[in-house]
């Protein structure tokens, strides 16, 4: 898609399922949707959306139901370098005045 998408796939054994996520650039919108599915409750919507904001930080968002209760989730990706970046995913229950971040991943690039 010429850097207009990609895919990952995670396997999470401790949690018992593995996980995909699809992200597709909108040119239009100049926009990212983040699509999320996991092979016990299959695809996840709705998508998460944004963008690399010009401070270099990506952040997408989506609202959702989490046990019963409505919270607004954000990801955010940060690149340290050429070869690192850090994922991290933040949950906010006031409609994102504060954010409580509760998974952290970092990603080294390999050979």
């Amino acid at each position: 898609m010429d850097g207009g998408g990609n895919i990952d796939e995670v396997t999470l054994p401790e949690l018992g399922y593995t996980g995909l996520t699809v992200r597709i650039f909108n040119p239009a919108t100049e926009l990212w949707s983040l699509y999320w599915a996991r092979n016990d409750i299959g695809l996840a919507l709705p998508p998460t959306v944004g963008r690399f904001e010009p401070d270099g930080v990506g952040r997408f968002y989506d609202d959702e139901d989490w046990n019963g209760r409505p919270i607004r989730v954000r990801y955010q990706w940060t690149v340290a370098t050429a070869e690192a970046c850090r994922w991290e995913q933040a949950f906010s229950t006031d409609h994102g005045d504060t954010w409580e971040t509760n998974w952290v991943a970092d990603f080294t690039r390999t050979d």
